[in-house]
């Protein structure tokens, strides 16, 4: 398994968050993962919305803005459900991988940058994704 993947799925886990608290569009995504240190392209972000949209985890609907038709997402009954177990699974995790350290040294953490591709495998552009 190449490491992209894992990263693939903290995009994906990104999304349903932010889905789970507002209604989210692309642009406004990709702004929003760039503030973690994710680096995506449009042709990266929305094959991974219209496949967690195909799978049931979102539902969207356009709305007009200032004239142009925007595409907005929120999480479905499936998609709370499915954040809610990935949540108590991050946490588990996070107690494992950060066992016995201490919360200074978790903290000094920086993010590296690497190219990551659409988990869906079709050939699109390669996004930077800074971990």
């Amino acid at each position: 398994m190449d490491a992209r993947q894992l990263y693939s799925g903290l995009i994906r886990f990104h999304i349903l968050h932010h889905a789970s608290k507002e209604r989210i569009f692309g642009l406004g995504m990709i702004e929003e993962l760039a503030r973690h240190g994710y680096k995506l392209s449009p042709g990266t972000l929305y094959p991974v919305l219209h496949g967690l949209e195909e799978n049931g985890l979102l539902r969207s609907e356009e709305h007009v803005l200032a004239g142009k038709i925007r595409r907005e997402y929120r999480t479905t009954a499936t998609g709370q459900r499915a954040l809610k177990l990935a949540k108590e699974k991050v946490r588990e995790l996070f107690g494992e991988l950060f066992e016995g350290e201490p919360v200074a040294s978790i903290s000094r953490l920086r993010p590296r940058v690497l190219s990551v591709r659409a988990a869906n495998h079709r050939k699109q552009p390669v996004a930077k994704v800074a971990l």
